[in-house]
Formats: structure tokens, sequence, C-alpha cells
């Protein structure tokens, strides 16, 4: 996995590493914790993990099912404009990530400190910046988790509500926003009948289905144990028929989706345009944009759900990156505790739209400033917006969304759920769009999702949902699915009627795709085909 700069070399095994100290205010108590109880489990990642790092993806997870190298890619020439570096030292922008990291699973999954600095969060705090780190403070009171670096230079992030765990600038202490509690309509979920609700009642298999093969799949998605599957959840015909959980998570824990976030986003957007507040190719209503004589007034909100809209936003995994070029726009909107939507909206343009599709987090970040202004144009509440809009309509309650210290949502990767609420939106768009008898998403929204956006050179992108056009998965192609680093995957496999949701803890995804892949194998033995491969039109706008 790229981490987006240069990072210094990982310790070898037998060699000295800084001490870690932790505070826990609970207690007030001071520990020095050596290698053997912290840091020894941070550098005993895998090999093949290390391998990995240095593999090129276009796709936002270390875990993608590896693929042949493609030919080099040429670019149509650029727009007179320059890219200009985010300010702040890398080290310190991966240190506050680190602390992010710590927070959200301190706070949000639930998990131990030592586990989470193990095994969580490395594409935002790699493992080598974290040999940094000399001072972890867990203040659990005021839920904030503090990192000092051995230069003195501290940061913290801190959980705000049900905004969760936010990084907070440089010498700051609190957020630039009232934190907003989010208050869903439905009941609760424990008696009221999957999918609304949590209650499953035994039945047996339908009689369609291989129980031993299903079986097989779900031992084989946590086969091995080092791929730290932390969740497994199947669905048939919108019917529960496998799930089972690692040692403590179960269907209620809030597990980090990362970038399964953009196609939430994309989701709420089309529930949006269902209800009429925007169209898909309406052009863009962002005011940083509309001054006469800006190109950026040409982009279409369709452009920037099919990651289209040309603006000059750095990724590290843009084909040409290279580290010396400096921190990329794509991390630095995690760890730079900054007014993400000004930021993005404020780049100027590389290409015009629709001319080059590449995987940046400025477009996600644009989607969800696009939501922001339009419910709010509307006197609603901002951070309820989701939950009444969508979320409640198909039994979602437990979904997390971190925001920016400005309040704004980060949803190109902050994101948590249970494994079952993937699940449910999956399950709308096999539906397609359509949920109780009622229409959420536009009709055509679901085709318009899987359909190879034309800026793209291969087949692998739609709309904010990743394709398996180029047999990704031992899946059918048609096939289409939320990624996201980590191993994060929630799969729509409409020809078998099937939407499969595996979750796990970042540092197994160098293990995790191939246990994925035998696990999906099994699956397509254990179901029946229902219909054929659906195929995309020739030409799309």
């Amino acid at each position: 996995m790229p981490s987006g700069g240069v990072a210094p070399a990982l310790p070898l095994p037998g060699e000295s590493i800084p001490m870690i100290a932790q505070r826990d205010h609970r207690t007030s108590s001071r520990v020095r914790v050596t290698a053997s109880a912290l840091l020894l489990a941070l550098i005993a990642v895998p090999a093949a993990a290390r391998a990995q790092a240095k593999t090129t993806t276009t796709r936002d997870s270390a875990t993608s099912v590896r693929r042949e190298p493609k030919p080099v890619r040429t670019f149509p020439p650029e727009l007179p404009t320059k890219w200009t570096p985010p300010p702040g030292r890398q080290i310190e922008h991966e240190i506050a990530g680190f602390a992010k990291v710590l927070c959200s699973a301190l706070f949000i999954t639930g998990r131990t400190l030592k586990d989470a600095a193990a095994e969580d969060g490395f594409f935002i705090s790699p493992l080598a910046s974290r040999r940094f780190a000399t001072d972890t403070i867990v203040d659990r009171a005021r839920q904030s988790v503090t990192i000092r670096m051995q230069d003195g230079t501290a940061r913290t992030a801190r959980r705000f509500g049900d905004q969760g765990c936010v990084t907070l600038p440089k010498g700051d202490d609190s957020v630039h926003f009232t934190p907003h509690r989010v208050v869903s309509a439905l009941p609760d979920g424990a008696s009221v009948p999957w999918p609304m609700g949590d209650r499953v009642d035994a039945a047996p298999l339908p009689p369609e289905i291989d129980g031993a093969a299903l079986a097989a799949a779900t031992d084989a998605a946590f086969a091995p144990d080092s791929a730290l599957t932390a969740a497994w959840v199947v669905l048939y015909k919108g019917r529960i028929i496998a799930e089972r959980y690692r040692a403590g998570v179960d269907r209620n824990t809030r597990l980090p989706g990362w970038s399964m976030g953009k196609s939430v986003s994309a989701t709420v957007l089309a529930r949006l345009i269902q209800e009429k507040y925007v169209a898909l190719w309406d052009r863009a209503p962002i005011p940083e944009w509309q001054t006469p004589g800006d190109g950026r007034r040409d982009i279409r909100v369709g452009d920037i759900v099919r990651m289209s809209s040309g603006l000059r936003f750095l990724s590290s995994f843009d084909p040409n990156y290279d580290p010396k070029m400096g921190y990329p726009d794509h991390l630095y909107v995690y760890t730079g505790a900054i007014d993400g939507f000004k930021y993005a909206a404020t780049r100027p343009q590389e290409w015009p739209p629709n001319t080059v599709g590449l995987y940046r987090n400025g477009d996600p970040l644009l989607v969800n400033y696009i939501i922001r202004r339009l419910v709010e144009g509307r006197g609603e509440d901002y951070f309820s917006s989701w939950q009444h809009h969508l979320f409640d309509k198909i039994g979602v309650r437990r979904m997390t969304m971190e925001t920016d210290p400005w309040g704004n949502f980060l949803l190109m990767g902050l994101d948590f759920a249970p494994a079952r609420d993937f699940a449910r939106i999956a399950q709308l768009y096999l539906q397609d769009g359509m949920w109780n008898g009622e229409r959420l998403l536009p009709e055509g929204w679901r085709d318009f999702t899987r359909t190879p956006a034309p800026a793209w050179p291969g087949k692998e992108y739609g709309g904010m949902w990743w394709l398996n056009r180029n047999h990704e998965f031992p899946v059918p192609e048609d096939a289409f699915e939320m990624q996201g680093v980590g191993g994060q995957t929630t799969l729509v496999i409409p020809t078998h009627d099937l939407v499969v949701v595996r979750m796990g803890h970042y540092k197994g995804g160098s293990v995790s795709d191939r246990s994925l892949a035998n696990a999906l194998r099994l699956l397509m033995k254990a179901i029946p085909q229902v219909r054929p491969a659906w195929q995309p039109p020739e030409r799309s706008r």
C-alpha cells in the first residue's frame, strides 16, 4: 500500500525500538510499554504485507485480487495549472492519523489499544511512522487520544458524540461546529424482523442451496486466521443465509468501512436525485466554481460521481505518482484537520471533465459537499439528513460517519457500521432501488452505477462502485462492489441474487484477498445462477 510519501524504514526484529508511554486517564497512571507489549506487534507485519505494499493497484485497498500489470497509461495534455503540495510535515500528518485510528478503534469499534495499534489503519498511519510516537495518552472521560512525538509535537483525535472521532487542528481542543445527536425514527431493532430489524428466525435453507458448500465458503472466509476476517454476511434473495464474526465482534459492532463510504455517499446523493433536489447531469452546484470563465462550471454531478471531474488532486494511486512529489492530497484530507469540502472545491482543473478518470478522494468529498448544500438549502439538519432520507427507510441504525473539524462528513473513508448495515445498502441495489414497494433510488440509477465510466481506460469503475468487468473476483462479470482498504468488500451479485459482505482488520489485508476469493468460489458452487449476466450499453454519457 503506498503511504503517500517517504517513510523511514521499519526496524528489523531485534533492533532497538523507541518505547511508547501510555497514560490512561481512568487511573491517572503512567506505564512504560516495551516493544514486546505494543511495538513488537507493530513490526510483526507479515513479509507478504510489506511486499504487497510495494504493488501498484488502482483500488483503494491493499487486498484487491491481484491483476496482471496494465500497459503504461497515457494522458491528454494538462491544463495550465500547477499542483501545490499540502502544508505541514508528512510525519506529523501520519501521527495525527495514528491518533485518529486509535480513537475510532477504541471509542467507536470497541477494540483494545494494543490490538488497534497492531492491526488498524496503516493506510493513513504507516507502521514505519508509528515508531516516532513516544507518548500515547488515552483520556476515556473525554474520549480522546493524544500522541506525542520525539520532538514534543502532540496531535489529538477526540470523539464528538454521533459525529465520531475528529482529528483536531494542532493546538486546538475542540471543533468548529456544534455536534448534533442523530436520532433514528426506527424502533429498537432487536425484536424487529430482518431486514428492517435484526431478528433472524431460524429456518431451513432453501432447497436449491448446497448447505455443505455454503458452510465451507464461510469457513474459507476466515482462513487463514492471519486474514483477520472480522465479519462475514451472505444474503440470498434478501435473507441472511450465512453469518459469522471474529471473537470480540458481533452484529452490532461498528467496523471501519473505509472507502465503502464512497458508495454510501453516492447512494444518499441518488436518494436526493430521486427526491428532485438535483439532477444527475446538472452542473455541479459548487459555489466556488460559479465565477464567469471558470472552467469548473462545466463539471456535472455525474462526472464527479464517476471520479472524472478532472480536478488536480494528487493521489498515491495515480499511475505517475512518486513519493518524492510530496504528501498527496488523497491522504491529506484524512490527516490534515482541515475543512475538507473547501479544500476539495478549491483545487484547480488538471483536465476538462469527463476526459480522465482517476481514483482520487477529491470527488467523493465533493459529492458530500453537494449533499450538504442541498439539504441545508432546504433548512434540514445536515447531520440527521442521511438517517432520515435513506437509513431509516432500509433499517440502518448504527452507521457512524465521521467529520472534519468543520462538521463535514469525510465519507471518502471515515465510515463505521456493522456488516449488516452495509448488506442492507447493497440489497437496495440488488432490488434496483426498490424497498418495501417504494422506489428509493432513481429508475436507472443501478445501471448508471454498474456501467463502466467512459473516462476510465478500463472497465473497472462505475458510479462510485467498483465493477467486476475485469474478473477481479471469481463471480460473474456483472457483479459490482463497495471496496475499502484492508479488505473491506461488499459485493452485489445479481446473477445469483446474492449480497456478500466481508470485513476485517487492516493488518490482515495482505492475505484476505485470497481467503475471499476461495470463499467466493465455494459460494458459487453453493448457490444456483438464476439469470444471465447483465451487459452495459455500448455508449454512455
